[in-house]
């Protein structure tokens, strides 16, 4: 199965209704990031509602609160975790994994207190993190010793390949933010369970978005003749073309595997109404 999905379900730019924005979306894509979990846990009705408006085999990706992750810095959090995973709860296999997006701060030094937490995080679920300090890609016994701690929790590890983004200077107000804001890492190819996740960003110009991405079309491909199921995200510094890059992604993907299963027909959007 290939999931693709944006950073988030609705956006002025898309073609969606003014109520059930997520039902829309998830007749486009099969796959969300949901980034607004970061600043509060949900309430377990507004789950319930996500779930009501995304099929079965939808699937969310789901971030860690920030009091978690960055200001508690994964210590002493038995109980926001233990809240959170209670309100997400009703997505049920929708939940593909929780994504833990840990600070710039958090070191090769800090990875006795990611092993101590994905150790005991409820088994239940699946764990994905995402790293942004820089020596887990510069320096190789770093990134080995991420792995490993990873491994032990049967944990995958999330890269945000900027490469595209960074492989000239901004010429917008949006990709000049996206580049103050986004990390500028090296890139990962290398998957550690059968559900890698990646987040790929590209640029303004649609044509350098899809050029950019002909490495990741060949590793999707490679991934699905392995076994593995992949989720890949699609971004821009704007997002407004997201939802159909998403689509295209995957269109690339099935023209080399056609036997991949179809993403959903979108629904049509009725016209406003004066009454």
């Amino acid at each position: 199965m290939l999931y693709v999905g944006c950073a988030q379900w609705t956006h002025a730019a898309w073609p969606q209704p003014s109520r059930d924005k997520l039902r829309s979306y998830a007749s486009w894509c099969n796959a969300v990031e949901s980034n607004t979990t970061f600043y509060a846990t949900p309430s377990r009705s507004t789950v319930e509602n996500w779930a009501a408006q995304t099929p079965p085999d939808f699937r969310f990706v789901v971030k860690l609160p920030q009091v978690i992750t960055h200001e508690r810095r994964l210590t002493n959090t038995e109980t926001e975790l233990r809240a959170f995973l209670h309100a997400i709860e009703p997505l049920g296999p929708r939940n593909h994994a929780v994504w833990i997006q840990l600070p710039a701060a958090f070191s090769p030094t800090d990875l006795g207190t990611l092993a101590a937490f994905l150790h005991s995080a409820p088994r239940e679920h699946r764990y994905a993190v995402e790293v942004r300090h820089r020596s887990f890609f510069d320096d190789p016994q770093a990134a080995a010793n991420l792995e490993r701690v990873l491994a032990r929790a049967q944990a995958e590890w999330i890269p945000f390949d900027t490469g595209t983004l960074f492989s000239r200077r901004p010429t917008s107000f949006a990709e000049r933010d996206a580049w103050m804001k986004k990390p500028r890492v090296a890139r990962r190819t290398r998957a550690l369970t059968g559900c890698p996740i990646v987040r790929y960003i590209g640029r303004d110009s649609v044509a350098e978005t899809v050029d950019g991405w002909a490495y990741l079309v060949d590793l999707v491909v490679t991934w699905l003749s392995e076994g593995r199921s992949p989720t890949i995200f699609l971004h821009t510094p704007d997002n407004a073309e997201a939802l159909n890059l998403a689509r295209r992604f995957h269109a690339a993907v099935a023209a080399a595997v056609p036997t991949l299963a179809p993403l959903p027909e979108p629904a049509e959007i009725e016209p406003p109404t004066l009454f």
